[in-house]
């Protein structure tokens, strides 16, 4: 059985000594951005904490996402961008937010972001306060989902009239395809010997 004060503490290291990529805009109109993979323990065992987005935001509308948005000239970090975010979008607060490491940099293709993501773990149960303008509902996922072989599964996605065939993580229904894909492969592919050897 996995030891979940154990597997934060080795996380905590693993983030701290592993080579991160870090992607440099240039001038190439990237905007920058950090988001918080929020994990929690319920039921003994680690669960990922995601958002499904309204039909009302400027970007992604409707896509699953982790909480977080742009870096604000007033952040004197890209750490305090997703803590900032995380709280005005589903009300966590920042002194609850253990920050483990940061993980590689990430690109969303057609909204032009430079994603710097990070990983915590919040306390549970907690009184969520969400942002309705931008945030429709949470989606809880154990993290152990994410380590099924099958997945992620291939994917047709219909994206403003044009239909592609991408990567996606389905549970129950709910589609993670995008940068948020593409940031879970990312974390799921350095933690899974951890989980597995458990």
């Amino acid at each position: 059985m996995l030891n979940l004060n154990q597997f934060k503490d080795d996380l905590k290291v693993i983030l701290a000594h592993r080579e991160r990529e870090r992607i440099q805009a240039n001038g190439a109109g990237y905007t920058q951005a950090s988001v918080l993979l929020p994990l929690f323990i319920r039921d003994g065992q680690y669960w990922l904490l995601l958002t499904k987005r309204t039909s009302t935001v400027e970007y992604h509308k409707g896509e699953v996402s982790f909480p977080g948005g742009v870096v604000d000239e007033l952040d004197d970090s890209l750490e305090r961008t997703a803590k900032r975010e995380t709280f005005e979008e589903i009300g966590v607060k920042e002194d609850d937010i253990e920050i483990l490491g940061q993980l590689d940099d990430m690109t969303t293709m057609m909204s032009r972001f430079i994603i710097h993501p990070f990983v915590g773990v919040l306390p549970f149960p907690y009184v969520f306060k969400i942002n309705e303008r931008e945030v429709e509902h949470l989606i809880e996922v154990p993290l152990r989902f994410f380590l099924d072989p099958s997945q992620p599964k291939p994917f047709s996605i219909n994206y403003e009239g044009d239909i592609f065939e991408t990567p996606a993580f389905i549970y129950k229904g709910v589609v993670i395809w995008g940068a948020t894909e593409r940031i879970l492969e990312n974390f799921i592919n350095f933690i899974r010997p951890k989980i597995q050897s458990s």
